[in-house]
């Protein structure tokens, strides 16, 4: 009897021996909602993502500047020319033979290198910064430049005109020389070499036989922006009218350069 009652006790404590086991294991696998898990204690903290550096924009990049064509200068160097005596023909933007002409006594009387080309970025600048022509270098007279089929007058200290002319043509080329008015003649004659080719206030410079002068055409068609003439100087109407009443016997005529 006393046995098995041993045996129960030892039955129970075993019992309470094992439950007691079982609640430790399961207080410390499930912890209460007060107590924090023991493995957080053990796990490094997560390492903080740095931030993201704002992304900046570039800035976009200047496109270079255009550089403009002659062309683009065109129809404002025309105006400027004319404004300032210097003849162009249309004012139109078209740089043509006439233009070329008056592109040609604006390099000459700025010291530019002389020549009939087109228009040139130096020429616009030169023409578009200007505000008055210049003061001529040479001695009052009449000078006849042939490479640019351009006249000047010069009275005083001033180009009183820059006016178109046409020179003698091949075969008939007019000499390169140094003259004075010698002979004036008022009004219309005609040629004593070439019948129907009328001549309007003549100035002889050249006592060459025949003489050489300047003079006016029946049209002014005939005269040409390049030679055309047979010695003579053909001069637009009714310019050489002017230059024949300012012009006293005795004025130098200069004629020089090359077509």
């Amino acid at each position: 009897m006393s046995r098995r009652r041993g045996l129960v006790a030892g039955a129970v404590v075993c019992s309470f021996v094992l439950a007691g086991c079982s609640d430790v294991a399961a207080s410390e696998s499930t912890p209460s909602p007060t107590q924090s898990p023991a493995i957080s204690s053990m796990t490094p903290a997560p390492t903080p993502t740095a931030s993201a550096k704002p992304t900046v924009k570039p800035t976009a990049k200047p496109k270079p500047r255009v550089k403009q064509q002659p062309a683009y200068y065109a129809l404002r160097v025309e105006r400027q020319l004319d404004k300032l005596g210097y003849p162009v023909g249309d004012i139109d933007g078209d740089i043509t033979a006439r233009a070329k002409q008056a592109l040609c006594a604006w390099r000459e009387t700025h010291g530019l290198p002389v020549s009939r080309a087109g228009l040139t970025l130096n020429d616009a600048y030169s023409v578009l910064n200007a505000t008055s022509r210049p003061a001529p270098t040479r001695e009052p007279g009449i000078y006849v430049n042939k490479t640019c089929q351009i006249l000047y007058q010069i009275v005083g200290k001033t180009y009183k005109r820059i006016v178109w002319i046409s020179t003698g043509g091949p075969g008939y080329e007019t000499p390169n020389r140094t003259g004075k008015v010698w002979r004036k003649w008022a009004g219309a004659h005609e040629s004593s070499l070439y019948e129907d080719a009328y001549m309007y206030d003549s100035l002889y410079f050249l006592k060459d036989r025949p003489g050489i002068a300047l003079h006016g055409s029946r049209v002014n068609s005939l005269v040409k922006p390049y030679p055309a003439s047979h010695r003579c100087v053909r001069v637009l109407r009714p310019e050489i009218h002017h230059i024949f009443t300012e012009t006293p016997i005795g004025t130098k005529v200069q004629v020089y350069g090359d077509f």
